[in-house]
C-alpha cells in the first residue's frame, strides 16, 4: 500500500514506526532539511502537500489543518485521511479515557491515571502528553487495562470514533489563529463526543457554557462537575462538586478541598473532573480518591514551586499561554506577588487580565512585563488607571529573574505565569519553563 506520512514530527515518527513495514512510504513535510529514514521516499519543501491521489492512505500530522490538505488537493481527498488518533482508537484493546477543554487537560489526564494506578488498574498515559497514541501499543496493552488520552483540537478536528469515557473541561476561546472560528474549535472538541453510544459516559464542566455545548452531540450517559466560587454552594449537587470545604461525588463526601495537594482553586475543578471520570470505575471508593490527591502535586511549568532564595519564593507556570491560565495563578499564591507576564501575540482578549490585576493591586508588588506583549499589556493597563509595572526589555530569562527578585521582598511570590505563547522568545513553552527554573536554582 501506498501511505503519505503528512508532517514527520513526534507522531509523524510514530506513523511512520506503525505503517512502514511492508507499505511504501513517502515523508511529505515542509521542511526541506527533514531527515528521512532509509527506504522511504520522500517529497519535501514548497509544494509537499500536492499530488496526494496516488497514495491510499494518507496519515495527518496534528498541526496541519485538513483545510490545507483540501486547497492543495480537493475535497474528496480527505476520504483518504486518517491520523495516529484514530488509528490508535480503532486498534487499542483496552477501554479509553479522553480528554479535552481548553486548560487543565494534562493536569486531569495525569490526575484520572494517578487515580486508576492507586485503584490497582494498568493504567497507560499518552495522546497530546507524553507518548504519541500508536506508540502506547508497544507497551502491551490489554483488555483489562485503561487508557488515558489528553486530545487537543489538533488531534480532534477530523476523529470519526469516540471513547467509553470522554470529558471536556473549561472551554474559551483559543487556537483562533489555526480555526476558522469559534464554531470550528467547538466542533472540533465535539468529535470526541460525537459517536459515543448510551453505555459510555459524557463528562463536562456544567459551568461552561462552551464544555455543555460540546457534550450535547453525545448520545451517553451524562455526568457534569461544579467548582463554584469561594463562599458559594454549586447549582446543583449532583455529579461531582464542591460544597464549602468538601468534595462531593452526588450526595458522597469524598474529600476535603484542604486533602488536595494541587495549588489553586481551578484545580479543584481538575479533580471533580477526574472523580465524574473514574467514579463507577473504583466502585465509588472514596478512599483511593483521598489518597491519589494527596500525592499528586502536578505536572512540571503549571505553577510548579522552584525554590525559596531569601525568603522569596519562585513559582514556573510557564504553561499559562492564555491569560486564563495567568488569572488562576494569581489566586492560587496567598502572598504577595511580582508577577512576570507578556510573550507572543495572538491577538486573544487579554481584556479581563487587565481587570484581574486591578483587582489584585493590594497584593501584588509588581508586574514585570516582558516579550513582544510588554507595550499592548502596559496600554490597557494604563486605560484602567494602573500604574503598578514595568517593562523589562530583556530577551535573557537570566536577566529577567534576577529583575524580579530585585523588586521582590521577604516573605513574596515571584510568579512567572506569561499568559501568552513563547514564540517571541523561546522555542515552546517547556524551553522557557526550564530556562526560568535554571535561572532560578542559579540565584
Amino acid at each position: 500500500m501506498k501511505i503519505a506520512i503528512l508532517g514527520f514530527d513526534r507522531q509523524g515518527r510514530s506513523a511512520y514506526d506503525y505503517w512502514g513495514p511492508g507499505n511504501e512510504i513517502t515523508i511529505c513535510d515542509r521542511n526541506p532539511e527533514t531527515v528521512i529514514p532509509e527506504g522511504a521516499e520522500a517529497h519535501l519543501g514548497e509544494g509537499y502537500l500536492d499530488d496526494l491521489d496516488d497514495f491510499h492512505l494518507i496519515i495527518r500530522t496534528p498541526g496541519l489543518h485538513p483545510k490545507q490538505i483540501v486547497e492543495a488537493n480537493n475535497e474528496r481527498i480527505l476520504r483518504k485521511v486518517t491520523t495516529v488518533t484514530e488509528e490508535f482508537f480503532r486498534v487499542c484493546p483496552a477501554p479509553i479515557i479522553g480528554v479535552t477543554g481548553t486548560k487543565g487537560k494534562g493536569t486531569t489526564s495525569s490526575l484520572i491515571a494517578a487515580i486508576l494506578t492507586q485503584a490497582g488498574k494498568t493504567v497507560h498515559l499518552g495522546g497530546n502528553i507524553g507518548i504519541a497514541p500508536l506508540d502506547m501499543l508497544k507497551n502491551n496493552i490489554s483488555s483489562d487495562d485503561w487508557v488515558v488520552l489528553e486530545l487537543a483540537n489538533f488531534q480532534l478536528i477530523d476523529l470519526g470514533v469516540s471513547p467509553t469515557i470522554a470529558v471536556c473541561l473549561m472551554v474559551v476561546p483559543e487556537h483562533l489563529d489555526w480555526h476558522t472560528d469559534m464554531a470550528e474549535y467547538i466542533g472540533a472538541k465535539q468529535h470526541l463526543f460525537r459517536n459515543q453510544g448510551p453505555k459510555d459516559r459524557a463528562v463536562f464542566n456544567r459551568l461552561s457554557d462552551f464544555s455543555g455545548e460540546v457534550v450535547e452531540v453525545s448520545s451517553a450517559f451524562k455526568i457534569s462537575y461544579e467548582v463554584p466560587p469561594a463562599g458559594q454552594e454549586p447549582g446543583d449537587k449532583n455529579g461531582a462538586y464542591v460544597l464549602g470545604d468538601d468534595i462531593y461525588m452526588d450526595d458522597e463526601k469524598v474529600c476535603k478541598t484542604s486533602d488536595v495537594a494541587l495549588l489553586g482553586r481551578h484545580n479543584l475543578e481538575n479533580v471533580c473532573a477526574a472523580i465524574a471520570a473514574i467514579w463507577d470505575v473504583i466502585d465509588n471508593d472514596a478512599s483511593v480518591i483521598m489518597e491519589a490527591v494527596k500525592k499528586f502535586k502536578g505536572l512540571p511549568h503549571r505553577i510548579e514551586q522552584v525554590r525559596t532564595v531569601d525568603e522569596v519564593t519562585f513559582y514556573n507556570d510557564s504553561f499559562s499561554t492564555a491569560v486564563g491560565a495567568t488569572i488562576a495563578a494569581i489566586n492560587a499564591i496567598d502572598a504577595p506577588k511580582v508577577l512576570i507576564i507578556g510573550g507572543y501575540d495572538r491577538n486573544l482578549d487579554i481584556a479581563k487580565l487587565y481587570a484581574e490585576i486591578k483587582k489584585h493591586d493590594g497584593d501584588i508588588r509588581k508586574v514585570l512585563l516582558i516579550g513582544a506583549t510588554a507595550e499592548k499589556i502596559k496600554a490597557g493597563l494604563q486605560a484602567l488607571d494602573y500604574a503598578n509595572f514595568v517593562i523589562d526589555t530583556n530577551k535573557e530569562i537570566v536577566s529577567i529573574v534576577s529583575h524580579a527578585k530585585e523588586l521582590a521582598q521577604q516573605g513574596d511570590a515571584v510568579i512567572f505565569s506569561p499568559g501568552f505563547a513563547s514564540f517571541d522568545m523561546f522555542k515552546n513553552f517547556e524551553e522557557r519553563g526550564n530556562l526560568y527554573r535554571s535561572a532560578v536554582q542559579a540565584l
